[in-house]
Formats: C-alpha cells, structure tokens, sequence
C-alpha cells in the first residue's frame, strides 16, 4: 500500500508502516485500507501545506484546523458521515503513532467524537425489483447479468462477496453458498429457486461460451473470460436500471438493502437478518426497521377507515 507522496520521510514512512499494521495485525480488507490511506493522504498533504514536519509538531490546534478544512465553503462538501469517517482515521493514525513509539502524545485523545448519522436507505419497491430483474435480454451476457442480478437480490450479498465467489462456493442443488465477509468471516446463505434457475442457465449455457480457460475457477467471468471486477458488476446493474426506466441510481447495495427490507416486510426475524447480512451486530441490521415502518404507517393509512 503505497503512499505516492513527495515531503518529510518522517511523516510517510509512519503513514506506511500504520497502513501496513491495518493490513498485518488488523486484518482489515482492502476497502478499507484504501479509505484509511486516502484519509491519511489528505492529511498529509494538509500538513505539508503548513510546513509541519515532524510529528511532535503535530498539535490539537493543527488537527482542529485541518478537521475545520473538511466542513469549510471552499471544500467540495464533504457528506457527514464522510468526514465522520476521516476523523476517525486520523484518530486512528495518531493513537498508533503513540502506542509504536513514533510520536510522544496523542493531539487527538481529547477531541469530541464525530457521530456518523445513520441514514435510511434507498430500497426498491418490490415492483420495481421485479422489472430490474427481467430487463437483461437472453443472450450471453444477459443470461449471466440476470443471474447476477438474482443471486444479489436472493442472498444480499455485497458486491465485492459476489466478484470473489468461486465455481465452489456454490451449492446449486441444496441452493446455499458459502460466502467470505468483512473481517474475514464466513458465513452459508440459502437462495431461492429463482435464483437457482438463473444460475444453472448460466452455468450451463453462458459461461462455457464466456470462459477461455477450463482452469478458471471465478463463478462470474467478463466478456474476456476473467473474474468479473466490481466496477464491472456495477455498470452492470446501471445498465439494466436505465434500461427498465429506473434511471441510474441504482447500485448494487441498494440490492442488499432492498433484500433486508422485503425480508423483515414480509414477517423475517431481524436477527436471521442479521444473520443472512454477516452483521456483526443486530444494531447494524436494525436501520431496515426505519425503513419497514415507514412501509407499516403506508398501510395502514391506506387500509384502516378512520386512518
């Protein structure tokens, strides 16, 4: 994880070694990584501006400073939940500073924390969920984009679970799939049997035709014949949204939610939810419960005579 930046070798060889630490003794995915880096980078580049250079220069003033440039006009606006996000990773930064004996004092342990709101989020309604999922056209690569689409909507799975699945982690006849999440935990989900269609037409008739390689072991392959790539999943889906008059905004975590709240609609368990999500806790899966009773208000104001 590099840290592509001209300055004081001090400041980026402790940037360097504290990502490093997130990957070795963390453990944490790259996605995560990549945004601790691009936080840090940031900073850097704040402090440099300065003309600070050495980490014992580093004080509260010149940390509250540069959180001020995040919320300031002439930024490119920031969300909440973004700058949220970087002063947490600016905390974490100097908390490792201390604890390696790269710094002698930590000028962010008395600063207030940042609550990241929670916001409800996008769901599609299970009509619209149903034109999405027929949009794709059967041709090759419509067959594999409608079993993408299926198997997103029948597991919730994120996406960067779905790109890494193997020909192995499907179970087509008990329809379940073993799946590797945040933390490297895993986890086995079931799937329905319209999710199980879509994929067997894939895997017989699509991707033999997509696949180069009798020794490639990726479930969802390119039109090159290699693993799919996020991104490539997420045009995807863009594609078939504009396609059925759904506009652009669909991406594929609207799927994993729109999956959480048609399961606790339909009468689910929040904690098989959770469950089924890889949350690590019920307080994460709990936000579809906005959403549901929004959806209870909906109903009843529509079918009680005196609402």
């Amino acid at each position: 994880m590099e840290i592509k930046k001209s300055g004081n070798g001090e400041l980026i060889e402790s940037a360097r070694d504290f990502l490093n630490y997130l990957r070795v003794e963390r453990g944490l995915s790259e996605n995560t990584i990549e945004a601790y880096r691009r936080a840090v980078v940031r900073y850097l580049e704040y402090l440099d501006s300065r003309n600070i250079a050495r980490l014992k220069d580093i004080d509260r003033i010149c940390v509250e400073s540069y959180l001020g440039t995040l919320t300031s006009t002439g930024e490119k606006g920031y969300s909440a939940s973004s700058i949220a996000q970087m002063t947490s990773a600016i905390r974490s930064y100097h908390k490792f500073l201390v604890t390696h004996g790269y710094a002698p004092s930590d000028p962010t342990g008395s600063l207030p924390s940042r609550k990241i709101p929670r916001r409800i989020p996008k769901v599609l309604t299970m009509t619209q969920m149903e034109e999405l999922l027929s949009a794709p056209p059967l041709d090759d690569t419509g067959v594999r984009d409608r079993a993408i689409l299926e198997f997103l909507y029948a597991t919730g799975m994120r996406i960067s679970e779905l790109v890494s699945l193997n020909l192995s982690s499907v179970d087509l006849d008990e329809r379940m799939v073993f799946l590797k999440g945040k933390g490297g935990k895993y986890r086995i989900v079931p799937f329905g049997r319209k999710a199980q269609e879509a994929l067997k037409k894939y895997l017989q008739e699509s991707r033999p035709r997509l696949a180069r390689s009798s020794k490639q072991q990726a479930l969802f392959l390119n039109a090159r014949g290699g693993r799919l790539t996020r991104q490539g999943c997420w045009k995807i889906i863009k594609k078939h949204s504009e396609s059925c008059g759904l506009g652009d905004v669909v991406t594929p975590h609207i799927l994993r939610h729109s999956f959480a709240t048609h399961l606790l609609e339909c009468g689910a368990n929040l904690v098989v939810v959770q469950e089924l999500l890889g949350h690590s806790s019920v307080s994460t899966t709990q936000i579809y419960t906005h959403v549901t009773t929004s959806h209870l208000r909906e109903v009843y104001r529509r079918a009680h005579p005196r609402a």
